[in-house]
């Protein structure tokens, strides 16, 4: 009744994603709500923003599963938010997991969610530094941002600090990314 391509076709729209070097858990993989509503984001954009998400970190895919639907539950169960916050989060398995993705619009910094990628890392680094696995993963999918046209190749990052009032991404993650290229004071 099927054909094999299009139960590979399914499986790769379905199942996490490798490309440009980075593993993208879809939505559907990690077991995310759909949101309530959703907005378009824009391509092209000249910023992104770094959070982290100072609640507990994870090491497994399990664990960071988990921590993903416990976010999400947050963000749309207790501030009625349609969605989880930000475009994209990062575990401590170097994994990147989908939040709203690609060309949604975010909820994770007031006045530049339409001007912005939300990346955030989970965990708390007010009191530890990221994982080497979640830097990297940080820094691909930034350069895969740029490649899919969803940032320019000259935007500017930002921590989540110098855009809002807050101490976020915490104060180890922060002093990381003031040496990415890409970090404008």
């Amino acid at each position: 009744m099927f054909s094999k391509s299009f139960f590979c076709l399914v499986a790769v729209l379905l199942c996490a994603q490798t490309v440009f070097g980075i593993t993208i858990i879809s939505k559907s993989e990690w077991g995310g709500r759909n949101p309530t509503s959703k907005s378009t984001l824009a391509s092209g954009l000249s910023y992104a923003v770094i959070h982290h998400t100072e609640g507990s970190s994870c090491s497994t895919k399990a664990a960071c599963i988990q921590q993903m639907k416990n976010i999400q539950s947050y963000h749309m169960d207790s501030l009625g938010w349609a969605d989880i916050g930000y475009n994209f989060l990062i575990g401590g398995d170097g994994n990147i997991y989908e939040g709203r993705g690609w060309n949604v619009l975010g909820a994770h910094a007031s006045n530049w969610n339409s001007k912005s990628l939300g990346i955030s890392l989970m965990g708390n680094f007010n009191n530890y530094s990221p994982t080497a696995v979640q830097i990297s993963a940080a820094k691909e999918l930034l350069a895969y941002a740029v490649t899919k046209g969803q940032i320019t190749s000259g935007y500017i990052l930002y921590g989540h600090r110098q855009v809002g009032s807050t101490d976020c991404p915490g104060t180890y993650l922060y002093s990381e990314i003031k040496s990415w290229s890409h970090w404008k004071a």
